[in-house]
């Protein structure tokens, strides 16, 4: 009996030292299951490392090298051959995950002259999840569903130029540094309800083509919506602005953002 207690109990802590070992998960073993084809599952799990969606240093590999500071590495929208942009075709799903290091879908290498932008052609899912460090999506494309709610960003975060070509939702999202969404456009109703934005918001030039919902959003700081276009629904009780609302410009279908407050009185 004391022998079979012993087995035991040496299994038991095998198997618990197994289950350790398995919360910690290397972004590098991510990106080659991507480059694999096969399909991004996670929950309740560390990553480890950079997970760089644009595979930089394998492209970097195979690009020519161009001439540091040369005028064409300034051009911010790819044009000239500067922008070198990867298609991510598998789905991705991350739930109640932390990420230590950087996540980057665009990275502007100064080195290169080259930057570097991943899109989606699949489902992105990154629910509940933890940004320790920054997550840059500047001028990534959703093709398909998007769901970034309940997840904390710690470190900057951009999703400037992003477009979200079907459902998008970013619910109980908090933003701990200056999020900024300037640009950005998105096809389908969204919702940032709920959410805490403790620095500055930028959502100027944004396009909501199919509505956008600010229900109880909280801004602890200044909220940029200079030119930004909401058509649909625009929901913003219980919205609150610690500060100032550059609204110049703001149209809300069709009326500017001061008219809309006063006809929804």
């Amino acid at each position: 009996m004391k022998k079979t207690l012993t087995l035991f109990s040496l299994s038991v802590l095998f198997i618990s030292t197994i289950s350790f070992a398995q919360t910690n998960i290397e972004a590098s073993d991510i990106l080659k299951a991507i480059k694999a084809g096969k399909t991004i599952s996670y929950s309740n799990v560390t990553i480890v490392g950079i997970l760089d969606f644009t595979y930089m240093d394998e492209a970097l590999e195979k690009l020519p090298k161009k001439k540091k500071n040369s005028w064409f590495n300034w051009n911010n929208n790819g044009s000239n051959g500067n922008q070198i942009k990867k298609l991510i075709d598998v789905k991705i799903s991350f739930v109640n995950c932390t990420f230590r290091n950087d996540v980057l879908a665009y990275i502007p290498d100064e080195d290169s002259g080259y930057t570097f932008t991943a899109s989606f052609e699949n489902d992105v899912v990154f629910k509940n999840c933890n940004f320790e460090r920054k997550a840059m999506f500047k001028y990534s494309r959703f093709e398909r569903d998007s769901d970034f709610s309940g997840s904390v960003f710690d470190d900057d975060t951009t999703f400037k130029y992003a477009k979200f070509d079907n459902k998008s939702n970013f619910e109980n999202t908090s933003f701990d540094e200056v999020a900024t969404f300037k640009y950005a456009k998105f096809r389908t109703n969204v919702s940032f309800s709920n959410s805490i934005f403790k620095d500055s918001a930028i959502f100027k030039y944004t396009n909501f083509y199919d509505g956008v919902s600010f229900k109880n959003t909280k801004f602890e700081e200044d909220l940029n919506i200079k030119y930004m276009k909401v058509s649909g629904d625009f929901n913003i009780s219980g919205m609150d602005v610690a500060y100032d609302i550059d609204s110049k410009y703001t149209k809300v279908n069709g009326k500017s953002f001061s008219k809309y407050l006063i006809d929804k009185k």
